[in-house]
């Protein structure tokens, strides 16, 4: 049975001293806990989210297809069952998306994505990978894990095939984010390392055991984090603050396959609403029209330069 994520785990530090009270002052604080909770539920504390069902795609997929009242449409190989989204089967030149029909207007907001990677392929023998999108448009079939280049918004790719045989200063697979203006293409040739702002290598392929990619966007801050261990434990893999999104843009995943290839399933993505307070300044922008940007993009050595779009 999958376990119950929860939103923002990697932000409560205070789970520790918890844990070394003693039980009797732990059940108590539990119990004021759950009162205070369904009493001030509604009170915006910066650390609040909520499950906004419609940006997230969970069993049994109720909503997605192709009517006028679905939340998700799909594309390319593509199928959806009752425990998943495969976006594309392990066969050979596949692609595969699935996209929210409904723009998101989050300034604040967390997706866990559960996902698995397995196929029959050996060691260096698999790919491409899959990525998840939150872009201005929706549903272009491309070259880019099934997405069209010269995006706008973010991506994040996982990648689990090594192209670039010069840079061996990092193991494959291999994830990593991408903020897009359309003005940039997707070096698959370099494995995207020039337009990366960062990322981190994950062993994620032919796991006997849930897989799970977070993705935080908060006050300008970009933050992913993995949990591929089963130890219910979140790991950093990215955290990038300057990042800029607007609002109204949708959410996808989407998958390719080439001459090697593997099943790329999505098990779910549950999209959390973080109550966060912003300026006056910030609450009377209009968020819709931010164009995607970053203010500073870290190299893989840990310099510094200025993005050019």
């Amino acid at each position: 049975m999958a376990r119950e994520r929860s939103p923002a785990f990697w932000l409560h530090p205070q789970t520790s001293v918890t844990l070394r009270m003693p039980v009797c002052h732990r059940i108590l604080l539990l119990l004021w806990l759950l009162h205070f909770s369904s009493v001030y539920s509604d009170i915006t504390d910066g650390n609040a989210e909520h499950l906004k069902r419609e940006h997230s795609l969970i069993k049994p997929y109720q909503g997605v297809g192709t009517s006028p009242s679905s939340q998700w449409d799909f594309w390319g190989s593509t199928l959806v069952t009752s425990q998943y989204v495969r976006l594309t089967p392990d066969e050979r030149s596949k692609q595969g998306s699935i996209w929210n029909t409904v723009p998101c207007y989050l300034k604040d907001w967390e997706m866990h994505v559960q996902f698995k990677i397995h196929g029959s392929g050996k060691k260096n023998l698999h790919g491409d990978g899959f990525a998840v999108w939150y872009t201005k448009e929706r549903l272009h079939q491309g070259p880019v894990f099934g997405n069209q280049d010269h995006f706008v918004g973010l991506a994040i790719f996982v990648d689990t095939f090594r192209n670039d045989l010069q840079g061996m200063d990092r193991s494959f697979p291999y994830i990593s984010a991408m903020v897009n203006n359309g003005s940039l293409p997707y070096d698959h040739g370099k494995d995207g390392r020039s337009t990366e702002l960062g990322g981190c290598s994950v062993e994620v392929r032919n796991k006997d055991h849930d897989t799970y990619l977070a993705i935080r966007y908060s006050k300008g801050r970009l933050t992913i984090m993995v949990d591929v261990d089963d130890r219910n434990d979140w790991k950093e893999c990215i955290d990038f603050g300057g990042v800029r999104l607007p609002t109204g843009y949708y959410f996808g995943a989407s998958a390719a396959t080439g001459d090697l290839s593997d099943n790329h399933d999505i098990i779910s993505m549950k999209m959390y609403q973080l109550m966060v307070e912003h300026t006056p300044e910030e609450d009377n922008q209009d968020w819709t029209k931010i164009e995607p940007s970053v203010s500073l993009l870290k190299s893989p050595k840990g310099n510094t330069a200025d993005i050019q779009y």
